[in-house]
């Protein structure tokens, strides 16, 4: 494995704003002494730094930048440095105002705070290479440098006219032609055909009748101009560092509602392609009050597998808290032990780092609030700041760990444009789709038992995968129905539901229902989609049980298939549920229900057993310790990880080590709420 650092440490540290502090050096010279203590060997320096890098148009000042590399290097740390266009500063919006972003009502921003700039702005674009250039010709050659840090958090669109003229230029090499767009968008609808590129506006927020194709489109444009004005950033990086890797921290989101799922609003699949490591900023809600902590776990688990995913290689946490967040209608501390629990996961599904926003807590503004390690207390003895320390000693007995690997045998397909077109289209349930949800009920069977599991986008390789499972791929193209068929043909085991290949590319639906070719994948017909409201559901037998059935049930037809399952109720009953077809060398299911986990239990709980997943070596699944494993050279490292708030007892199915305490241990073990143990053994895997 690629190992992308200059140093075989675990990176531990976070987001250290210097810039804030430029008028108390009392509290410089403290945090480093601070940081030391806390056993922070890395600090990401310059994020919205900007206006004290060049407090005037062409003035800069990189004294203090200076002084903070010559000292983290001093005391033998990492600076990834982030360039500074996430926060432009408020000479640039008032001299250039064509640099504010212009919303979807036509408004002009004034300067805004953050990440509300034009990506298009040929000024802005050339403010910010000016700065990225001074930026790699100052700190290139440092021996501090270790990664580029690219802007921060990209996202948001613009509706300008350097933006609308884009978005023109973006449809004509797509389409070629107007009536080209015409027939992918159905213009014909409501007679709204194009008769001039002029026409061709982006997307209006004004009402609920937007043109499906058009919405997707835009989605896919704001992505390619996100990527655009990233790669446009890095020019002067890559011709000055072409060594130092770089990269751009992505998200999740959920904040307001009880979900986890990463960002829906870039395509991260085709973003993952342009940065030489993936990193991500994880805020999931611990010790909310809403569901088990286990489920919490769960949810923060997909998502770590799903960046591990994108290039399937460890990737790093550029943010978290060691605390609270400040966002949420409550902002409740994580209890004692959690911190270092929900890291360790952090390391067990691939990262290599555990990196904090923010290193101190700012004085005043939008996230004087927000968890950091030093708090507004100045103080190193309350229990924050410890139980970093405790953590980042921890991270230093367990290195070896750091650029392995794992092994996985089941993939969980998603993709970002089909899952556009099914939050956008009309019908059924706007409030029960959940796509990236339900992948989740599917990987919820897994993680329980100790199965590590992928989730990559249909355009990634899965062909060497035993089990792939993707419900709901509402919009599939011809080239992924190729795919699934040669990966069932040479063996591959798929599960395919409801909401399956309804549309093209384009969002327009396939003439004849299920295309033909997933007909004869699948030996069924797709014959209505039948919506359940929020209090009705169905019944389907499978093995000899009952189970209950909400929000969809897919009518459908067997041309080929084995039924394993009926409807029991309503005016569909007795037809099949859940089917399967041998085809080729593997085999394909459909299962036609939205079900609750215990039917996805019961139902995988056959397959896992019958192609013998690999589950860890180490002990028995307990639904609520997790236990994910990296692969090294000839050891499995274990991390042990007890999510819930009791003691649980666990049986070992061979001895192991224990790593930090280079202790053999055999038999029975004991977690204490919240405990994480880290152990290895021979692998069997190389």
């Amino acid at each position: 494995m690629t190992n992308y650092f200059f140093d075989q440490r675990f990176l531990h540290g976070g987001d250290y704003n210097p810039d804030q502090w430029l008028d108390y050096p009392e509290i410089l010279k403290k945090d480093l002494a601070y940081m030391q203590k806390a056993h922070i060997n890395t600090v990401t320096l310059g994020v919205f730094a900007w206006s004290a890098l060049e407090p005037t148009e062409g003035v800069y000042q990189f004294d203090w930048l200076d002084e903070q590399f010559d000292a983290i290097h001093a005391m033998g740390g990492n600076v990834i440095l982030a360039t500074p266009s996430g926060g432009r500063p408020q000479w640039l919006s008032q001299k250039y105002p064509e640099v504010n972003r212009t919303n979807a009502y036509g408004q002009k921003h004034t300067h805004g705070f953050r990440h509300n700039h034009c990506y298009s702005s040929p000024i802005y674009r050339e403010k910010v290479r000016q700065i990225n250039t001074k930026l790699a010709e100052r700190y290139g050659d440092h021996p501090a440098l270790t990664m580029w840090h690219i802007s921060n958090e990209y996202s948001g669109e613009c509706f300008c006219e350097y933006c609308q003229e884009n978005w023109r230029d973006w449809l004509k090499k797509k389409y070629k032609n107007l009536e080209a767009l015409n027939h992918a968008w159905w213009m014909s609808f409501w007679g709204n055909r194009y008769s001039d590129w002029e026409q061709v506006l982006p997307p209006s927020p004004l009402g609920e009748h937007k043109v499906h194709g058009m919405d997707l489109d835009w989605k896919r444009f704001v992505t390619d101009q996100t990527i655009d004005f990233y790669l446009n950033e890095i020019v002067p990086i890559r011709e000055r560092t072409p060594d130092i890797p770089v990269t751009t921290n992505f998200m999740a989101e959920g904040h307001a509602t009880q979900d986890f799922i990463p960002l829906e609003g870039i395509d991260y699949g085709k973003f993952s392609q342009h940065v030489d490591v993936v990193s991500w900023d994880s805020y999931p809600d611990w010790n909310n009050r809403f569901e088990a902590i286990a489920t919490t776990a769960m949810k923060s688990a997909y998502v770590h597998d799903q960046y591990w995913s994108l290039k399937k290689q460890p990737f790093l946490v550029m943010e978290c808290t060691p605390s609270y967040v400040n966002w949420h209608q409550y902002n409740k501390s994580k209890r004692p032990g959690v911190h270092i629990l929900s890291s360790m996961q952090q390391l067990a599904h691939g990262s290599d780092s555990t990196l904090y926003f923010q290193w101190r807590q700012s004085r005043g503004n939008s996230e004087k609030f927000h968890g950091a390690v030093v708090s507004h207390d100045d103080s190193t003895n309350n229990r924050v700041f410890k139980e970093v320390a405790e953590y980042g000693a921890r991270l230093e007995k367990i290195s070896e760990i750091k650029g392995t690997t794992r092994k996985k045998e089941v993939a969980i397909l998603f993709d970002w444009e089909s899952n556009w077109a099914l939050k956008r289209g009309g019908g059924f349930g706007r409030p029960t789709r959940r796509y990236p949800q339900t992948l989740q009920d599917h990987y919820q069977v897994f993680w329980e038992q100790d199965i590590p599991v992928d989730i990559l986008t249909p355009e990634q390789d899965f062909s060497d995968y035993r089990l792939v499972i993707a419900p709901m791929l509402y919009m599939m193209t011809e080239k992924t129905m190729l795919k699934l068929t040669s990966y069932v043909e040479k063996g591959g085991i798929l599960i395919s539901s409801y909401f399956t290949g309804m549309v093209n590319e384009t969002d327009l639906l396939y003439i004849g229902g299920l295309p033909q070719p997933l007909k004869e994948l699948f030996g069924i017909e797709a014959l209505e989609l039948e919506t359940l409201l929020e209090d009705e559901h169905n019944q389907i037998d499978f093995q000899d049980q009952q189970f209950v059935t909400k929000d969809y049930s897919a009518i459908i037809d067997v041309l080929d298939a084995e039924v394993l399952s009926r409807y029991q109720t309503d005016f569909y009953q007795g037809t099949p549920a859940v089917t399967k077809k041998p085809f080729g060398a593997g085999s394909s299911y459909y299962l036609a229900a939205r079900t609750n986990s215990d039917f996805l239990a019961a139902f995988y709980q056959k397959l896992i057993e019958k192609l013998g997943l690999r589950r860890t070596a180490i002990a028995e699944a307990l639904p609520e310790v997790s236990i994910q494993t990296r692969i090294g050279g000839q050891r499995e490292y274990a991390f042990i990880m007890n999510f819930s708030e009791k003691e649980q007892q666990l049986v070992l199915k061979q001895p192991v080590t224990d790593l930090e305490k280079n202790q053999q241990l055999a038999g029975e073990i004991t977690l204490a709420p919240y405990e994480v143990r880290i152990v290895y053994h021979p692998s069997e895997v190389h």
